[in-house]
């Protein structure tokens, strides 16, 4: 049985970059649009506000470094955490 670990995933993502930046843009996307979707539906506030803020702009954040060709090791993490905050962000909203 193989052990995930971060530094596997990133190498296997720096090895497979381009078959990668389809399928994490995807799902980056559908993350985050559903994290979007779970804060506006609290209503609005300034909070709220804040929280879509965040939300939009680590996804923006990831396509854009994506299209700016920047270092794939960097590219990699701003995709985790752009990932573990919208996760964050629709499990806070939810509950």
């Amino acid at each position: 049985m193989k052990t995930l670990s971060i530094k596997k995933l990133q190498d296997e993502f720096e090895y497979d970059y381009y078959m990668y930046i389809p399928l994490t843009i995807i799902l980056n996307s559908c993350i985050g649009s559903i994290a979007a979707m779970t804060v506006l539906a609290q209503g609005t506030s300034i909070i709220s506000g804040i929280e879509l803020t965040i939300c939009v702009a680590l996804c923006m954040g990831y396509n854009a470094a994506l299209l700016a060709g920047i270092n794939r090791k960097f590219t990699f993490w701003l995709l985790v955490v752009s990932l573990v905050a919208n996760l964050l962000l629709i499990l806070i909203t939810l509950l």
